[in-house]
């Protein structure tokens, strides 16, 4: 049976799957660097994220616009940059 927390980590991933290969390749690098490290506060943050629909996402990570949210804005800044 696997760990709750290995479930929440295959639903992420799941997620990451967006039909977009660029979306998909920025959101998973994330995910594989700082899953392991984010509190229930930061998956909240990226769950509510993953929540947006592509083109929107896309446009945040392009610096097209930018979050309203601070928390989004600075989970877009991490994203986009690549840390």
């Amino acid at each position: 049976m696997p760990s709750e927390d290995g479930g929440a980590l295959n639903r992420v991933r799941w997620q990451c799957r967006r039909g977009m290969l660029e979306l998909d390749l920025l959101l998973q690098r994330y995910v594989d660097r700082h899953w392991a490290g984010l509190d229930a506060v930061g998956r909240a943050d990226l769950d509510r994220l993953l929540a947006q629909p592509d083109p929107l996402l896309l446009d945040w990570l392009h610096r097209h616009s930018v979050p309203h949210d601070p928390r989004l804005r600075a989970l877009v800044d991490i994203i986009a940059h690549g840390d």
